[in-house]
């Protein structure tokens, strides 16, 4: 079989595992963001934290309960790696340094899980247990809780109420992110992942000194990494590790993994405002874009451009033959086009073109499906952006969902489709500015800048993976990427929920002959149009510099 028709094979199933769980999937999560009942375990929950599920809340409130959720997570997450030292478990390892354990803090709680730090070389079982995997978990749940309350933004008329955070934060985790994390951790561990909590271990002789080892709770870390889209892995070598990713089966469930949750929401969000169709053709738009970019990566990844390609059969540096260019790609795909951030290789090593699009992936909002929560409503933005431009053509006031699409929603919606980018460009020109920053680069030139474009593309977008050639562990890039992850991951939040509410004190527009049909074709064709114009030109000039240069010189 050639290594092509393997790569389609692969896809394809992919593509049947995917549609087989989009229904169910969906369908669930709407009745567990819907329904009125708690749980014995949740109420428990509410009553340990002093929480009225029940209260509904304004989207001011709602807000808060994030920012206030997530800041004590990562003053959690801080002091526990800046105590480690003190910690059982703690391998021998010794506490975190305060800008590394800054960065790392950071990273978890905006779901980016960019690490400056080698996994098994650092971080002890009570960290990774304790503090890294829990924040998998909870972060991911903030992610859909804001996703939910705008939709319901959308569902809801004349009332600024969208809905409850702590149940939603609850409810995503206990019922959602727990029981399909605890199922895949089990299919992982029959894959050959480890599962463990052993110490340090000598493997063989290598040279004349031998190879050393640790364990620990990779499979159940690994599983709610994927399904969360968070990314970081135990070990350095992340998904490429045999320890996390064994063979090409697990590398297929955790792709699967990492685009299930994004996909269904889609599903979730047409039942929710009582449309399935309307979820369709965001779900269309989402496939095409990741369908057009698999593709393109595949194509770009199996040319042959000299003796060394022709041999291997394609660009086969950097990636591990388990995977191949096949599995490589789609893998790099799917966790660039989401905020999950895991590696399967090293896309430093990709072609030049290869590793543009493992850029504009991310560059484009991460939104084909995108990240637990962040993909829906990145999309529902770029929605009411081409619904704007729309009306714009045919000179109407736009509407979408029965909703007037106005200068006060339309504000919200720009804000947020600038803010990441002005963060992504500006970090990037100040790093090739100064002096210091640039001795962290292993490459000069256009492949050099590309390693300081990817890193803040990376932060930003709280995606979490790196070009691979890049030492981030200084005390600049610790903490400029640091800020970049936790401003590209909150203040895009804030506009989502000051939209949401705006959105839910309307009164519902009634549609017309003249309303913009939505759910058809033409629609989601506008909306991949917009989503490739305004957000994909906005880095040209920057992708034009890195990638683009490399690409055509090679």
């Amino acid at each position: 079989m050639s290594p092509v028709l393997a790569g389609v094979l692969q896809f394809l199933a992919l593509f049947v595992a995917l549609a087989l769980a989009y229904r169910p999937l969906g369908d669930y999560m709407a009745g567990v963001y819907s329904s009125k009942k708690h749980l014995r375990v949740e109420k428990w929950i509410y009553k340990a934290i002093g929480a009225n599920p029940s209260t509904e809340m304004r989207w001011p409130a709602y807000l808060r309960g994030v920012l206030a959720f997530s800041l004590v997570s990562v003053l959690f997450l801080y002091l526990l790696q800046r105590i480690q030292g003190s910690l059982p478990g703690s391998l021998g390892f010794s506490s975190i340094d305060p800008d590394q354990a800054f960065n790392t803090a950071a990273s978890f709680v905006s779901n980016t899980n960019w690490q400056s730090y080698y996994g098994e070389q650092a971080m002890g079982h009570v960290v990774q247990t304790g503090g890294l995997a829990v924040q998998n978990f909870l972060s991911a749940s903030v992610g859909i809780a804001v996703a939910v309350a705008l939709v319901r933004g959308f569902a809801r008329s004349r009332t600024g109420e969208l809905g409850n955070f702590w149940a939603d934060l609850v409810r995503g985790t206990v019922r959602i992110l727990i029981p399909i994390a605890a199922i895949a951790a089990v299919v992982l561990v029959a894959c050959g992942a480890i599962q463990n909590f052993s110490g340090i271990h000598s493997v063989g002789q290598f040279m004349g000194g031998s190879q050393q080892w640790n364990g620990g709770a990779v499979a159940s870390q690994e599983a709610i990494k994927e399904l969360g889209t968070n990314g970081g892995g135990y070990f350095n070598a992340n998904s490429a590790h045999p320890f996390e990713n064994p063979n090409g089966f697990s590398n297929l469930f955790e792709i699967f993994l990492i685009l299930v949750i994004p996909f269904a929401l889609t599903r979730t969000f047409g039942r929710m405002v009582g449309s399935i169709k309307q979820g369709y053709a965001i779900l269309a738009t989402m496939v095409t874009i990741w369908v057009g970019f698999t593709a393109l990566m595949m194509w770009t990844e199996f040319h042959h451009g000299g003796p060394a390609f022709d041999i291997a059969g394609g660009a086969m540096e950097g990636k591990e033959t388990r995977f191949g260019i096949p599995g490589s790609s789609i893998f790099s795909v799917a966790t660039t086009l989401t905020s999950t951030g895991a590696v399967n290789s090293f896309h430093s090593s990709f072609t030049g073109f290869g590793g543009g699009i493992t850029m504009l992936g991310m560059q484009l909002g991460e939104i084909a499906p995108g990240g637990t929560g962040s993909g829906l409503y990145g999309m529902l933005i770029m929605a009411i952006i081409a619904v704007f431009i729309a009306g714009l053509m045919v000179g109407r006031t736009p509407e979408y969902l029965g909703k007037k699409i106005g200068t006060r929603q339309i504000k919200f919606a720009a804000c947020y489709i600038l803010i990441t980018p002005a963060l992504v460009l500006c970090f990037t020109a100040a790093a090739m500015a100064l002096p210091t920053p640039g001795h962290s680069m292993t490459n000069s030139g256009a492949h050099g800048f590309s390693e300081i474009l990817y890193a803040y593309t990376s932060g930003a977008n709280n995606n979490g993976s790196a070009f691979a050639g890049l030492n981030a562990d200084t005390q600049w890039f610790n903490t400029t990427i640091g800020l970049a992850m936790l401003l590209g991951r909150f203040v895009p939040m804030i506009f989502v929920l000051a939209l949401a509410g705006s959105l839910a004190e309307q009164k519902p527009v009634p549609a017309t002959a003249g309303t913009l049909r939505t759910e058809k074709p033409l629609f989601t064709g506008l909306l991949v149009g917009t989503i490739l114009i305004v957000t994909g030109l906005t880095y040209f000039p920057a992708l034009a510099l890195g990638p683009l240069a490399e690409g055509l010189a090679s």
